[in-house]
């Protein structure tokens, strides 16, 4: 039997990884099934682990594929702005984005049980958070404060992000949510 193409193997990879995210969103990493993975994307189980390893390994793609989402929506939002805007920009595009589809779940909730709170603390740290920490450095927050500011702004988007995942259809609770980041933006950016 011919081997698949490197174009045939990408996609089959994508269509894996698209099944994935949807199962880890909808089950949660311990519930959701390889084999009903593999049935979604149409592919077999061994076609899974040869292109993911492992049960695992697949759920840190597909927690990267998220980060990554999460990032270019950032960057989308920032480009061309100055400092200030940049950061209240690129911080209501990463509340809209986590909270769109499966990131929140996947990356918020699921993601440090199983990549383990030091591996997901480190990915978050080469994603959004570290756009997050050149925002806040160029809108001038001085380094000694540096680390902590990240950290509390970064925990106050995620708990937001969490808190929109409890009312994912209502329009009210968006609403409040971006106000309240707009709020805290407020104390943050220097006049």
């Amino acid at each position: 039997m011919p081997r698949a193409s490197a174009a045939e193997a990408a996609e089959t990879a994508r269509r894996i990884l698209e099944a994935a995210t949807a199962h880890f969103a909808e089950y949660g990493a311990a519930a959701a099934s390889v084999d009903d993975i593999a049935r979604a994307a149409g592919v077999t189980r061994g076609a899974v682990y040869h292109h993911y390893a492992s049960k695992p390994g697949l759920f840190a793609a597909v927690a990267a594929a998220q980060q990554q989402l999460i990032a270019d929506a950032i960057i989308a939002a920032t480009d061309g702005q100055d400092a200030d805007a940049a950061l209240r920009s690129g911080s209501h595009a990463f509340l809209d984005a986590i909270t769109r589809g499966a990131a929140a779940r996947v990356l918020l909730v699921e993601g440090p049980a199983v990549l383990s709170w030091a591996e997901w603390r480190r990915t978050d740290a080469e994603g959004a958070v570290m756009h997050l920490r050149d925002g806040l450095r160029e809108v001038g927050i001085e380094p000694r404060l540096l680390g902590a500011m990240t950290a509390a702004l970064s925990g106050a988007m995620n708990e937001l992000a969490l808190w929109l995942s409890e009312h994912p259809a209502d329009d009210a609770a968006r609403t409040h949510a971006h106000r309240s980041l707009d709020l805290i933006l407020d104390s943050i950016i220097p006049a």
